[in-house]
């Protein structure tokens, strides 16, 4: 006779396992977030290179929860919402995975442009962009761990702050690759980087839309709220001053 409270006990360890090393994962990907744009803060060389490295667990990380995941569906065969939770976990371990590339290629970028000049205040902007973002993989953690359907939505919103701050962000090192052809090479570097952290925020809720999946069944039917209108961005010269004029 299968002892069913055996069975569940089982599972619940399962999944407290797996739920642990998503949280390690987590822990790690807030961090590289961080550190990724305080090395580009800082031009600290050695401090990208760290970062880089980082990313290696951060993989390691995502591999080993796949593996939990493909032996507890083999054994326990779970249904219904305990199903959704195991495959849940993949999707989250995969966004994780990405946000981490992500903040390993800015770590090369702050390399590359360690010795130019700064272009206006781009790197404050991208570090608070990186923080908002950081922020809601936080709140997007807490709302895994809680199964809190609010703070869920609630994250799922705050992405568009941050395609706010994107836009703000592209329209500015545009006007200073106009005004001088010496900041071209270093803003189209930051351009990348602030690309991929408003990409970071996708991921985010990426994250929190499973959870939402989780707890209730189904997928959020809207539309996420999206603010980056850069691919639709044109400045013309005439919308900018000449040096030295208003």
């Amino acid at each position: 006779m299968i002892d069913s409270a055996h069975i569940h006990r089982a599972f619940d360890a399962d999944l407290e396992r797996i739920r642990n090393l998503i949280l390690e994962m987590g822990g790690l990907t807030e961090a590289q977030i961080e550190e990724s744009a305080e090395v580009l803060l800082r031009r600290d060389n050695e401090g990208a290179a760290a970062v880089i490295e980082r990313d290696k667990r951060i993989d390691a990380l995502e591999l080993e929860i796949d593996t939990e995941v493909v032996r507890v569906l083999a054994l326990r065969q779970p249904i219904a919402q305990d199903l959704r939770m195991v495959i849940t976990v993949m999707k989250i371990a995969g966004n994780l995975e990405r946000i981490g590339d992500y903040a390993r290629n800015n770590a090369k970028r702050a390399m590359a442009i360690a010795h130019a000049p700064p272009v206006g205040n781009a790197a404050g902007t991208l570090k608070r962009m990186a923080r908002a973002v950081q922020d809601m993989l936080r709140d997007g953690l807490d709302a895994y761990v809680k199964g809190d359907l609010d703070l869920a939505a609630d994250v799922r919103i705050r992405d568009e702050e941050v395609d706010q701050m994107y836009n703000g962000l592209f329209r500015e090192l545009l006007t200073h690759m106009m005004e001088d052809p010496r900041h071209i090479s270093p803003s189209m570097h930051l351009l990348f980087v602030a690309k991929n952290i408003e990409r970071m925020g996708d991921h985010v809720t990426g994250i929190v839309e499973q959870v939402i999946f989780t707890i209730t069944g189904e997928l959020p039917e809207d539309d996420r709220p999206k603010g980056d209108d850069s691919s639709y961005a044109e400045i013309m010269p005439s919308d900018i001053a000449p040096k030295g004029q208003d």
